[in-house]
């Protein structure tokens, strides 16, 4: 657990621009292969041997916070040998090099080599005694690059497909604007609140955005930002019985972290949600984010309700179409964000 607590706090602080958009885009190779597969391209002796065990301890250990486990990714192992054109336009790939001959070992990020948008990492070794070792060094930064990978694409696709009612709305009720792709809607909202939904007949996918006044540093603490969470779900998000709401379990306590969002500070929660007196539940993402040029904090609540289904790719749409969040104000919040580090 300590391990994947590491990852997710790289990966929200991560610097890294993924994927910029080039006027060639359109005439380069697309990638292929679904959300969260990782392809590997290893010799099949190594994959099987103590090297191979210590990537997938890394990149397939269980996603944070779901109700089942599911793994960080879907690992495909490849021979060198079999590494043909229909692997090379892979999403997310990782190629293995072990050669004696070998300057020093190495690792590298690399982006859109054979399709875009792709996400390539090349790790070189000496021997597999020395792939292991640096493997595990790397492994947080390597796990967090491929995770970020998957979020921008997400975001990307949701900012040029983004539906514009939702929008608008968000915009006009909170003054802030959200990408959100096609078939949501508006489904509540009220004082500084509005619910935006997507549903088919066996999933939910959901994102409550609300904004409170910012008063102290005590606001990004765990338990007020819970308080805040709950009392917020249960005045906006009925359950389907009388008398149920949403509201947080706190039998297993989410995980906590503060980063920099979009060099604004924040901090993000991961857990499970349940709706008292009735049976549904599932896991949610919580971000509240300062505003500090509006001097107010702008909370992003996506939750998933898939009871039949894997959740691992649907949660990860939500916490794209969260971190598509834009402030109205950030040239502001960026002065004063700049005139804080320099005054520490």
């Amino acid at each position: 657990m300590k391990r994947i607590v590491i990852i997710f706090s790289l990966l929200v602080v991560s610097s890294m621009f993924l994927f910029s958009c080039r006027d060639d885009t359109n005439m380069r190779k697309k990638i292929t292969g679904k959300a969260g597969e990782l392809v590997v391209v290893i010799p099949k002796e190594t994959w099987e041997g103590q090297a191979g065990q210590a990537i997938r301890k890394v990149l397939a250990q269980p996603q944070l916070s779901l109700p089942q486990d599911e793994p960080l990714f879907d690992l495909i192992d490849v021979p060198p040998v079999a590494f043909k054109e229909i692997f090379k336009t892979s999403r997310n790939i990782i190629n293995v090099r072990i050669s004696p001959t070998l300057d020093s070992a190495k690792v590298e990020f690399k982006k859109d080599i054979w399709a875009w948008p792709q996400a390539v990492v090349n790790v070189r070794a000496k021997s597999s005694e020395e792939l292991e070792r640096i493997f595990y060094i790397h492994s947080d930064r390597i796990a967090a690059y491929f995770l970020k990978a998957e979020r921008d694409r997400l975001i990307l696709n949701y900012k040029k497909y983004s539906e514009k009612a939702v929008k608008n709305t968000v915009l006009k009720n909170l003054n802030v604007t959200l990408h959100v792709p096609p078939g949501f809607v508006v489904a509540g909202a009220g004082d500084n609140f509005t619910w935006v939904r997507y549903d088919t007949p066996d999933i939910m996918q959901g994102i409550a955005i609300y904004t409170f006044p910012y008063q102290s540093d005590s606001t990004f603490t765990q338990d007020y930002l819970l308080q805040k969470r709950d009392s917020v779900l249960k005045a906006y998000i009925d359950g389907p019985t009388k008398g149920s709401f949403m509201t947080t379990e706190h039998q297993l306590p989410p995980l906590f972290s503060v980063f920099e969002f979009k060099n604004n500070y924040a901090a993000e929660m991961r857990g499970l949600w349940k709706v008292e007196n009735d049976f549904m539940g599932g896991p949610f993402i919580n971000m509240a984010v300062l505003d500090a040029a509006n001097n107010r904090i702008v909370v992003l609540d996506g939750f998933v309700y898939a009871p039949r289904f894997n959740k691992r790719n649907y949660l990860r749409q939500v916490e794209a179409m969260m971190y598509s969040l834009e402030l109205p104000d950030q040239a502001k919040n960026d002065k004063i964000s700049s005139q804080v580090k320099m005054g520490n």
